[in-house]
């Protein structure tokens, strides 16, 4: 149980890098570079539980602009779980994050399945299973005059057509996503219009791809061809929501198999977002 020198308080830079290294231990394979991108999108997004001056417990609240908001990154070190601290933690995240929106926003997380009854009653209403689904990266075939690099004079129709996938605003984010060392991403387009675009980047285990955004199954395959490419010969991870049937299609074809995976739950009205579309989620840690 909580004691009264227990403190939860905003994290600082160099704490979340420990909430990394801790998301890496749970196995969770953050991405090499994903620290900077995660603390610039919202620097007031992230708490430490402190305990006789000791970081023993963290958590993400990540507001979009107060119209949306994320939970994620909730860790106890493993010799205090089971005393109520996690508890205790993430209903003050829950209730800070609710603060920090507008209202009427919506709350959404990707949590471990066992611990939905938990959630569930702090208010967030299963949605779906997001899976995460693993292959090696491959050298295959791809419409080369379709797919191209994510140019800086694209930003603007790339962060339009995330908001439709995404359903909020996030370009704060995407100008550090679209930029990550050791990553790639990918357009495609047809007669100068976009209809999808991926990136990929290398994790603390092989590489991920996330988000893949397409508007038809077409333009998925081929840009999830071209971002294999990348990661020849090492494992890849495509995190996707498994009431997209044509995102299962995608990880049959290439015979990628589900390791882990996390249920979607909203506190508040789910997002009304075109599931056919979404083929790899961008993170279960920000959304």
């Amino acid at each position: 149980m909580s004691q009264p020198n227990d403190v939860i308080r905003q994290m600082n830079r160099a704490e979340f890098d420990v909430a990394v290294a801790w998301a890496t231990q749970e196995g969770w394979n953050p991405g090499l570079h994903d620290s900077d991108v995660f603390w610039k999108t919202d620097p007031d997004g992230f708490l430490a539980l402190e305990r006789d001056g000791e970081m023993v417990g963290c958590g993400s609240i990540v507001s979009y602009s107060g119209s949306f908001g994320f939970m994620g990154f909730f860790i106890v070190k493993p010799e205090l779980r089971g005393l109520g601290l996690g508890t205790s933690l993430w209903e003050r995240r829950r209730d800070l994050l609710l603060s920090r929106l507008s209202a009427g926003a919506a709350i959404g997380m990707d949590g471990v399945f066992a611990m939905q009854p938990f959630y569930a009653k702090g208010g967030f209403q299963f949605s779906h299973r997001d899976l995460r689904m693993e292959s090696v990266g491959q050298k295959l075939e791809y419409a080369r005059d379709k797919v191209s690099k994510i140019t800086i004079d694209q930003f603007s129709s790339i962060c339009a057509a995330d908001k439709r996938w995404f359903g909020f605003d996030r370009t704060t984010f995407l100008q550090g996503w679209l930029a990550l060392p050791e990553s790639l991403s990918l357009q495609y387009s047809v007669d100068g219009k976009l209809q999808g675009y991926g990136v990929i980047r290398k994790c603390q285990n092989g590489w991920k791809i996330g988000p893949l955004f397409s508007m038809n199954f077409d333009a998925a395959d081929h840009l999830f061809r071209a971002l294999s490419e990348v990661a020849e010969g090492e494992p890849i991870f495509l995190d996707i929501p498994e009431i997209n049937e044509h995102a299962l299609r995608l990880a049959a074809k290439y015979g990628m198999k589900e390791g882990f995976g996390c249920a979607r739950m909203y506190h508040g009205p789910a997002p009304q977002l075109p599931m056919r579309e979404i083929y790899g989620v961008t993170t279960f840690e920000l959304g």
